[in-house]
């Protein structure tokens, strides 16, 4: 049981941050929708990073999709 402990624990996080993708993008959407001070640049950056994590996502690779959205809400200052 203890060296099943760690497994389990590892497939719980990995769920847990998979759920979490959808929050980032509704923040990332809810700073968009305010009309955020970015230069053209950014903001296409940002709208890029935001498909990106989605589609990355929707494939099932949580890791990256977190890592996009994270460098896009870097961008927004949140």
């Amino acid at each position: 049981m203890k060296k099943l402990l760690p497994l389990v624990l590892a497939v719980a996080a990995g769920a847990a941050m998979a759920h979490n993708c959808p929050n980032e993008m509704k923040a990332i959407d809810a700073k968009l929708a305010s009309s955020p001070n970015l230069g053209e640049a950014d903001l296409a950056k940002v709208k890029a990073l935001r498909s990106e994590g989605e589609a990355a996502h929707k494939a099932g690779k949580h890791d990256e999709s977190m890592k996009a959205l994270g460098d896009a809400k870097k961008i927004l200052g949140i």
